[in-house]
């Protein structure tokens, strides 16, 4: 189980992103292997979490994959339609 702080953040930073920050929402799953954070938003707000090329993704990739560095899993981050 992943420092609940985690999920938390990843909640913060996508509803600091959006313009229904309301309708953010993340399931968390896990393996033995992995993390892995189901991100739903709004239909209207799917292109501003993802962002030009998808670096908006990569980038909260590389912050979830920093903050669970210390449990040595894959973190994985599903952007649910």
């Amino acid at each position: 189980m992943t420092n609940p702080g985690i999920r938390e953040l990843l909640i913060a930073m996508t509803q600091s992103l959006v313009d229904h920050p309301d309708q953010v929402s993340v399931k968390e799953l896990h393996s033995e292997q992995a993390f892995i954070f189901e991100l739903q938003v709004a239909k209207d707000d799917i292109g501003k979490v993802i962002g030009r090329g998808g670096k908006t993704a990569m980038a909260l990739r590389s912050l979830l994959e920093a903050a669970c560095g210390k449990f040595k899993k894959r973190v994985i981050l599903e952007i649910l339609e």
